[in-house]
């Protein structure tokens, strides 16, 4: 099943920490694409350092909650410490969307909440699947091109 899943850091290393996590999730997923990392501004985060955004494309045939359980455990390795909302942080990965899965549980919402809204997603994501596909919102490129 296609995994969509977004990167980002903007403490200490953000493009190690990104290459470094990217290797992680190589090393349990089946990785089919991996964008180029943008720098972004933060989101609702005033002060923070710039933002280092990138998406990832894998096959897994996890269970949602096992997948999203593998991020979190490569982001703890990274140093993730999940404090305030919007905290700038080591590592961040989010699983976008999981094939054609719409799922709302206290600990995983698929897909992904506000990933429609997100420019730093939307844009490396078109990067590497240009004819892709966010379940329930549409076209990747017809969403990207309504934010701009």
């Amino acid at each position: 099943m296609k995994a969509v899943i977004a990167l980002g850091a903007n403490l200490g290393d953000p493009v190690s920490q990104l290459e470094n996590a990217v290797l992680e999730i190589t090393k349990e997923l089946f990785v089919i694409s991996v964008s180029n990392f943008i720098e972004t501004e933060p989101i609702d985060a005033p002060g923070q350092p710039k933002y280092f955004n990138g998406v990832l494309i894998a096959h897994s045939e996890m269970k949602p909650l096992d997948l999203l359980h593998l991020l979190q455990r490569i982001e703890k390795m990274g140093g993730r410490e999940r404090s305030i909302k919007n905290a700038a942080r080591t590592i961040d990965i989010d699983l976008i969307s999981y094939g054609e899965i719409f799922l709302d549980t206290a600990e995983l919402t698929l897909p992904h909440p506000r990933a429609h809204l997100r420019v730093f997603v939307l844009e490396p994501w078109l990067s590497i699947d240009g004819d892709g596909v966010l379940p329930g919102h549409g076209e990747i490129k017809k969403l990207l091109a309504a934010l701009h």
